[in-house]
This record gives C-alpha cells, sequence and structure tokens, in this order.
C-alpha cells in the first residue's frame, strides 16, 4: 500500500510538472520569452534600457537566439547564442555544427544598453517565421 501511495505521488507530481511543457509556456516567470516549435512567445518585447531579456527554449526542438545585424540599432552590441559577433558566423556556425543551439530548458540571455529597435530570429525556423523584436525605451 505504502509503495502505491508513493507511485500515485510521484506519477501525479510529474504529470503536473509536465503540464508546462505539454501546453504552452510554464507560469514560472524565469524567462522573458519562450521558444515554442516555430515561434518566440511573446513575438514582441519591450523592455527599458539596461534590462536583462532571458529566453528559455521550452519547445522540444533545437532553437538559436539571433540578432539580424541590419536590425538592430547603431551603436548596439551584437547579439546571438553561441556568443557570434555577428550575423554570418552565426549562420555559418548553425550550420556547420549547429553551435548557438538551445535545447529544451536551455536559457540565453541580452542586456539591451541602447534604445530602439532590435529584430532577430530563430536559425532553423526562420523559413517559417520564427522572428521576433525587442523594443528598448
Amino acid at each position: 500500500m505504502e509503495r502505491r501511495a508513493y507511485l500515485r505521488t510521484v506519477v501525479g507530481a510529474s504529470a503536473v510538472g509536465l503540464a508546462g511543457c505539454l501546453g504552452g509556456l510554464a507560469e514560472s516567470g524565469d524567462y522573458d520569452v519562450g521558444m515554442t516549435s516555430n515561434a518566440f512567445d511573446p513575438a514582441e518585447i519591450t523592455v527599458a534600457a539596461g534590462d536583462t531579456v532571458v529566453w528559455r527554449n521550452t519547445s522540444s526542438h533545437a532553437h538559436s537566439v539571433t540578432a539580424y545585424e541590419d536590425g538592430i540599432p547603431d551603436g548596439a552590441d551584437y547579439f546571438a547564442s553561441g556568443g557570434f559577433d555577428d550575423e554570418p558566423s552565426a549562420r555559418d556556425g548553425w550550420t556547420n555544427a549547429t553551435d548557438g543551439s538551445l535545447y529544451q530548458g536551455d536559457t540565453y540571455s541580452h542586456t539591451f544598453e541602447v534604445a530602439g529597435q532590435y529584430r532577430y530570429f530563430c536559425i532553423p525556423h526562420e523559413r517559417g517565421g520564427m522572428i521576433g523584436t525587442v523594443v528598448v525605451e
């Protein structure tokens, strides 16, 4: 009887823990932008200059967070998961070795110092429309 009670508790807790993975974003508050199978959620976020945005891969697909070089304000630091210095390097890194990959549960963060609009994308899902925007006020 004790074993059955234990199993009910463990299985029940596991189902509750997985509910966020199966049904969308978790309500954890430990990230700002989630990554579903083919979208950033939310697709646009507004923050203040000096704020750090945290992305979390909330899906089972590998993703990247990669800035469009021509989609960031003048004087702003380029950003990409994998620590790349520019968009061509990020694209090459993904193509050659899936560098910059964020797997399920992985996070990436970037601090935005310069006001303006920052457009970014997921390299393997760009053609499917996985594009996001950070607006810094």
